[in-house]
């Protein structure tokens, strides 16, 4: 049944579209090598979607922010939506590497993408810190009433803070050739800094606290990005081959570990949490192309690159099936309605 007030339930994690529409965009990009011009027209057209979606979605979320300031605030106060307010300004350094790939640094429109990075670079860095307070803030302490599992800050530790936190990492994709270089290493380097950490955090509130809810577990997908995005900026900075090579062997760990959860995910009614399953497979899908073209004469060129075509045509069906999934669900209403509320149920010791 739809809602009658579909947009005070637009939370910031709507902006996942956009970036699973950019990191296609990407993926097809690098593609040119294998398939041609027929790749850099698709990517020019699904770039040109992403751009409609983010502009849609800014507009709708400025009207949100007008008529529902307090559903915003409620969202920020979410144990998990909170982390989605990153969405947003990665998005902004998506549409900026975007528009570098496609359109090149020194073009007409290079001043465009120069905005739209800088802007996506500096609320990229404010979400950070302000996700990062939370942690520090006193409101952190455990609330009267809570379970032993749920106590403090482990109901907001989930894999969506590396969206605020480790999506620093994005920066130099498209501040490099922009020839930005000290600051995009600068904010690469907190990226970094803090992938590990909040992995290790995720994993404990896994094993020692609580499991994360079942709408939420499309958000483990999330986990395989950080290191994909990371492998193809150390290419950019003419990094060894094998450290590339090392990160693409993480990130297809982190797939390999997760198919198994696609069933569960299946299982569920269809969300918007749904789309963290579409930059993560695009970023890898990039990254095993890029690899490819690395190593021509290598035994490994045929086989990542016949990898990279396959992974470019799964990861184009998935996109495919969350934006019809989308689209059906904004038609029925399903979408832009109260969320049913997710338990955290605490670990039986």
């Amino acid at each position: 049944m739809s809602s009658p007030t579909p947009l005070k339930f637009l939370m910031p994690g709507w902006f996942a579209l956009v970036m699973g529409l950019c990191g296609l965009a990407l993926a097809w990009h690098r593609a040119h090598g294998v398939l041609g011009d027929m790749a850099s027209g698709v990517a020019l057209v699904i770039g040109a979607l992403a751009l409609l979606v983010f502009l849609v979605l800014l507009v709708a979320s400025l009207l949100r922010i007008s008529r529902y300031p307090a559903a915003l605030a409620e969202d920020l106060k979410h144990p998990v939506r909170h982390a989605f307010v990153a969405a947003f300004p990665v998005s902004l350094l998506l549409l900026a590497t975007v528009g570098v790939a496609l359109g090149g640094a020194e073009g007409g429109l290079a001043p465009l993408w120069r905005v739209l990075w800088w802007a996506g670079s500096l609320s990229q860095l404010w979400a950070t810190l302000w996700v990062l307070s939370r942690w520090i803030s006193p409101a952190a302490a455990a609330q009267p009433g809570q379970g032993p599992g749920n106590t403090g800050l482990w109901p907001s530790v989930t894999p969506v803070l590396l969206i605020p936190v480790v999506g620093n990492v994005l920066a130099p994709l498209a501040g490099l050739p922009l020839g930005i270089d000290g600051w995009s290493a600068a904010q690469m380097g907190i990226g970094v800094f803090f992938w590990p950490v909040v992995l290790t955090l995720v994993l404990a509130r896994r094993l020692a606290h609580s499991p994360l809810p079942e709408r939420v577990l499309p958000a483990w997908f999330i986990t395989i990005a950080p290191p994909a995005v990371i492998g193809l900026v150390l290419i950019q900075m003419q990094a060894p081959v094998a450290a590339v090579q090392a990160l693409w062997g993480v990130a297809l760990f982190f797939v390999l570990w997760l198919l198994p959860v696609v069933r569960r995910i299946a299982g569920q009614p269809f969300g918007v949490p749904f789309w963290a399953l579409s930059f993560p497979f695009a970023a890898f899908t990039t990254l095993t192309l890029r690899l490819a073209e690395l190593q021509p004469d290598s035994a490994w060129h045929g086989v990542l690159q016949n990898a990279g075509v396959l992974l470019l045509a799964s990861t184009t069906m998935i996109v495919l099936w969350l934006s019809f999934a989308t689209v059906r669900g904004l038609r029925e209403g399903s979408l832009l309605a109260p969320e049913p509320v997710a338990n955290i149920i605490p670990v039986s010791t």
